[in-house]
């Protein structure tokens, strides 16, 4: 039996402040987007960046500790798995949509407040509820 691996990795900032929500049997979910960028120069020496924009989510405690501690532009480290999200909507157009869940989160970069305590955060919760 061969095992599969679905593990992302990514350093960047928060292109938004968190928004959190509750599912309807109260477990909370925090979503946030992160952009990473990466700079190369072509054959002829002229410098090109490019920058990928992430759709992020957290869930449970994972999901409070981002909504209270992370704002826009703030770096972070965010490690999870890669899901793809299909739904129609009321007029019957489909949609995808692909996103981290996060499971481990850390503040890099410059910190608002020097003796914030918070800068890795880790759940090792199965998050099966998508309902929202």
């Amino acid at each position: 039996m061969s095992r599969g691996l679905n593990k992302v990795m990514i350093i960047g900032n928060l292109g938004r402040d968190p928004e959190m929500r509750y599912t309807p049997s109260g477990r909370p979910v925090t979503t946030f987007s992160v952009a990473t960028s990466r700079n190369w120069n072509s054959n002829d020496g002229e410098k090109h960046t490019e920058t990928e924009w992430f759709n992020i989510v957290t869930w449970g405690a994972l999901a409070e500790i981002c909504k209270q501690h992370l704002t826009k532009g703030q770096q972070v480290y965010i490690e999870g798995r890669l899901q793809t999200r299909r739904w129609e909507d009321t007029d019957n157009v489909k949609h995808t949509s692909v996103e981290i869940v996060a499971n481990e989160m850390m503040i890099l970069g410059n910190r608002r407040d020097a003796t914030q305590q918070f800068d890795a955060f880790q759940t090792d919760e199965e998050d099966t509820d998508y309902s929202m």
